[in-house]
């Protein structure tokens, strides 16, 4: 079987906050609702969008929650518009990171709460895409931690959940991972702390890009 890691995106590859809680901000001041203070906006980053709505505003009804989540997306879409890609800048270290286990001879996997257009744009902006074979994004599949995303991209990849790590920073990802029998892996640079991530089923948690290098190398896979 291949080996496989797979990466959340928002959080783990880029540094998004800034768009997105441009964008929260901007579909609740559409919807007349005071915006919602940043570190809540964080704690929803890795749903897909309705759920995240949901989980803002649980009190909300079903049809407030699609009308917000196609209202972010056209927020996010005016920022990137005027340039807001610069605010998704890579954290330090996953470019040589994603170069080192490509040289390794590991496959590399995204699976994020983004659109199919919203990760494409994102990955091309920096240069990546060409580095990853299997793409799964909310367009295709249910909000994590379903598994579904992972196991996916585990059928495509040709890997088994024996051999594959998911790379993440959010308690959804850790869970996700559990769901799908794969590695959890998470890394402390993102929007939930260690503890979380840990409380969620994280196997490791890597301060920094090299140790998630680390850990995959020293981890015991069958051979």
């Amino acid at each position: 079987m291949n080996r496989l890691v797979v990466f959340d995106c928002d959080g783990t590859l880029v540094d998004s906050q800034a768009n997105i809680c441009r964008a929260m901000d901007e579909c609740f001041t559409r919807a007349e609702l005071p915006p919602p203070d940043p570190a809540r906006t964080r704690r929803v980053v890795g749903l897909s969008l309705v759920e995240a709505m949901e989980a803002m505003l649980p009190d909300g009804s079903p049809e407030l929650h699609r009308t917000l989540a196609e209202d972010y997306k056209t927020a996010f879409q005016r920022l990137r518009g005027r340039g807001g890609l610069a605010d998704e800048p890579l954290f330090p270290g996953v470019a040589e990171l994603l170069a080192d286990l490509d040289a390794a001879g590991w496959l590399l996997g995204v699976a994020t709460g983004k659109s199919d257009r919203g990760l494409l744009l994102c990955l091309d902006h920096h240069g990546l895409r060409p580095r990853f074979v299997t793409l799964q994004t909310a367009d295709r599949h249910p909000s994590k931690p379903h598994p579904a995303m992972v196991e996916l991209a585990m059928a495509e990849a040709g890997a088994a959940p024996e051999t594959t790590a998911v790379i993440g920073d959010t308690s959804f990802d850790m869970a996700m991972a559990r769901n799908a029998g794969a590695l959890a892996v998470g890394i402390a640079w993102g929007y939930h702390p260690p503890g979380e991530l840990r409380a969620a089923g994280a196997d490791y948690v890597a301060e920094t890009a090299d140790e998630v290098r680390n850990i995959l190398e020293r981890h015991p896979w069958p051979t």
